[in-house]
């Protein structure tokens, strides 16, 4: 059975962008649990991590909310991404791809290549 971790830190805006990048306008449980469902039940995201990263992309403007009603006819906040948190988004996605290119290079590297 896989356990679940926890989103390590400051890569939980990246994927909230990503995930509202996808999907347009989404309320916080529904953003939680498309994060949990893509790391294949890897990753825990709870309320007490999630709504604090909310709340800052949106006062730097990353993302903009509204409220609505939810699929259970539930009061919630809508997310969704803003002109500059598109922009950070591909910033960060570039960002995250090189170091992981990187780090794929040291896995790779064996003894022999520093002669």
């Amino acid at each position: 059975m896989k356990q679940k971790t926890d989103v390590p830190q400051g890569t939980l805006a990246l994927m909230v962008l990503k995930t509202l990048d996808v999907l347009g306008s989404l309320h916080g449980y529904g953003i939680a649990r498309r994060i949990e469902q893509i790391s294949g039940d890897l990753l825990a995201v709870n309320q007490g991590t999630l709504y604090p990263v909310l709340l800052r992309l949106e006062q730097e403007g990353m993302i903009a909310s509204e409220w609505g009603a939810s699929e259970n006819n539930r009061r919630a906040r809508f997310y969704r991404l803003t002109k500059e948190g598109r922009k950070q988004l591909q910033v960060e996605t570039q960002d995250w791809q090189q170091t992981a290119a990187m780090i794929e290079r040291f896995f790779a590297a064996k003894a022999e290549d520093l002669s």
